[in-house]
């Protein structure tokens, strides 16, 4: 049985609340420095067209970053000092929400097994976040988010370009909405260095894999979910979470 979205397991406190944006850990976003070894490689043969190491990873990743960047939102709600993080807060909630649903509904059809808790760097970015107040806790958690979302964009259009599998095509599609939402809503918020989040997204550190990898759920642990917020009532842009779509016809 499903159970409701909560921070599942610890998350590692960042230092002082002082500490400026060029002395964060670099957020080397999911997508940005490839896990696989052949990402090419076909892993399975399924009824919507070729599953290959690029596309699991994708489906892991969005939901890595739904659980990391949903409970950051629900942060932002109590915690921004404006209206516009506020906001930003609720469209990361609505926006990670679907994306969740729809990598739970096509990791079984795939055969992916899905992550409950984000990696640790994604825990430390919340941490690093929630630990500060006031318009340092608004300038802190819409630069990372600034600079995560600016890096795993252009992931989402290669996976798009590339992938033969149409329910990785429609996570695709939907990634792609979220994404250029949270960045429009974050740069509203108008906190965002670009300087900095400019030279971050091109100059990730490389960080050891287990930083970067969401660990393996135990087996039997029930399957986090990020529950749908309708009362938010917020405008996305982006399209619902459509039925699965139907079998590709070039499989042989």
């Amino acid at each position: 049985m499903p159970i409701s979205r909560n921070m599942a397991g610890t998350v590692f406190v960042a230092g002082a609340l002082g500490l400026t944006l060029t002395a964060l850990a670099y957020p080397a976003m999911l997508g940005v420095q490839t896990t696989s070894s052949s990402p090419d490689r076909v892993i399975a043969n399924t009824p919507y067209g070729p599953l290959t190491e690029a596309d699991r990873d994708f489906v892991v990743k969005v939901r890595s970053a739904g659980l990391w960047e949903y409970p950051l939102g629900e942060i932002a709600l109590k915690k921004g000092s404006t209206p516009e993080m506020r906001e930003a807060g609720k469209h990361l909630i609505v926006g990670h929400a679907g994306l969740d649903a729809m990598c739970r509904k096509i990791a079984p059809e795939l055969g992916i097994t899905l992550p409950n808790q984000a990696t640790p760097q994604q825990q430390q970015f919340v941490a690093t976040s929630a630990a500060a107040n006031g318009k340092e806790f608004d300038n802190t958690a819409a630069n990372i988010m600034r600079v995560t979302h600016g890096q795993i964009f252009p992931t989402i259009a290669k996976i798009r370009a590339t992938t033969k599998n149409t329910m990785v095509r429609q996570l695709a599609d939907l990634a792609n909405d979220t994404v250029l939402d949270h960045i429009t809503v974050l740069e509203k918020t108008g906190t965002v260095n670009f300087d900095q989040v400019l030279f971050q997204q091109s100059t990730p550190p490389k960080l050891p894999k287990d930083q970067l990898t969401p660990p393996a759920p135990q087996p039997g642990t029930p399957m986090v979910v990020l529950t749908p917020r309708p009362d938010l009532n917020v405008n996305t842009a982006a399209p619902a979470a459509t039925t699965s779509p139907a079998p590709s016809p070039a499989v042989g």
